[in-house]
């Protein structure tokens, strides 16, 4: 079947902001007793909605977080969003590139997703097709927020192709049935990135958004093929 939706993911494919995420989040778990570092923060919850971060957390504490814990972490994000984030270099130009309906499907709260895309200059050209974890059940590695984004936009899952930089991220649409394209150009990516993203069940990786609609082409003409 030939591609006929592009699903983004919204943290370190449209705005380059896990390391800011990161920080806030380290900043926020410290103060309430459970030091972390942003480098700590970066490894165990990359990709993992700050939902399931919490229950991880709490579980191996053995005690509850305040219960407005998430919006704190959003709020700190929020503040350094505002001098610190910057879109990935060339993703605008790469979305308007590719012919094709978009949206995205975030594991960030819809605020910090909006005010993200904002701050990027990125959110007239994704918008009104945004989605986030905080729709569904489960949040990524489970498939939900990307069958929930392809149910929305009324397209079939194996028909969709996916934009993700973290292994919960590409492990979730794989589960969907959707074709995966890895990304590993963004600050917060390690040596060895890519290696993770493809074992984890992404098609092909890529550290450069200018690759990026040529990959779709690609991709949508292997779909059409097979």
């Amino acid at each position: 079947m030939p591609l006929d939706l592009i699903i983004f993911d919204c943290d370190g494919v449209l705005v380059d902001s896990e390391v800011i995420s990161c920080r806030a989040h380290a900043d926020v778990l410290t103060r309430h007793g459970y030091p972390i570092t942003s480098e700590q923060v970066l490894v165990r919850f990359l990709g993992v909605s700050e939902k399931d971060a919490r229950r991880m957390v709490e579980q191996e504490i053995g005690r509850s977080l305040p219960d407005d814990l998430e919006q704190q972490v959003n709020a700190a994000t929020l503040q350094f969003y505002a001098s610190d984030l910057q879109p990935i270099t060339h993703v605008a130009a790469a979305i308007a590139a590719i012919d094709l309906p978009k949206c995205v499907a975030s594991s960030g709260s819809p605020d910090k997703i909006h005010h993200g895309l904002t701050c990027a200059g990125l959110y007239d050209l994704l918008a009104p097709n945004i989605f986030s974890a905080s729709q569904v059940a489960r949040g990524k590695p489970a498939p939900d927020l990307f069958l929930f984004a392809a149910a929305q936009m009324n397209i079939a899952p194996e028909r969709c192709l996916v934009i993700e930089d973290s292994v919960p991220g590409v492990t979730g649409a794989h589960a969907a049935g959707m074709t995966v394209l890895g990304f590993h150009g963004g600050g917060h990516c390690p040596p060895g990135h890519a290696e993770r993203l493809r074992a984890a069940g992404a098609n092909l990786t890529f550290d450069d958004m200018r690759q990026l609609p040529d990959l779709v082409r690609k991709a949508g003409a292997k779909a059409l093929a097979g």
